[in-house]
């Protein structure tokens, strides 16, 4: 997992080669304007997601994996709260893994929360547990799925 501000994210570029094709979209767009829905950067392997959510409670939220991509979350009209905990360590899984959506889901509880800034951003590798979506506001977030 990594969490830092836009204005850092060229230090990031090397860790994944797909990185930059994402954060070169992410510096050149205007991201408060961009409309609700999907742009493909390079194909299905690069997929920008505009969602408007509202934050739910932690008890609600759930604690996710992905297999086939890494997110990058992006909340921009409000502060997000998002659980982590390393997948390894998640133990009670709601259901099996969903090829289709490339998702499972856990009842697990997250061993750290992050309260990720406006304008800042969270990484998640298929080797981390995530539980995005705690709040209280309804916004406007960006999630860029990156295969792996």
């Amino acid at each position: 997992m990594i969490l830092d501000t836009l204005k850092n994210c060229t230090k990031y570029e090397m860790v994944h080669p797909r990185f930059k094709v994402a954060f070169d979209f992410l510096k050149s767009a205007d991201l408060l304007s961009l409309p609700p829905g999907k742009t493909e950067l390079e194909g299905t392997d690069v997929v920008v997601n505009v969602v408007e959510i509202t934050g739910k409670p932690i008890e609600l939220a759930r604690m996710e994996t992905h297999q086939q991509f890494i997110d990058i979350q992006i909340p921009l009209g409000a502060v997000e709260t998002m659980g982590w905990k390393s997948a390894d360590q998640l133990e009670s899984p709601m259901g099996p893994y969903n090829a289709e959506k490339d998702i499972t889901f856990f009842e697990d509880a997250a061993s750290n929360l992050i309260k990720v800034q406006p304008f800042e951003f969270a990484i998640f590798f298929p080797e981390d547990g995530h539980q995005p979506g705690i709040g209280e506001a309804t916004y406007k977030k960006i999630i860029v799925k990156l295969r792996v």
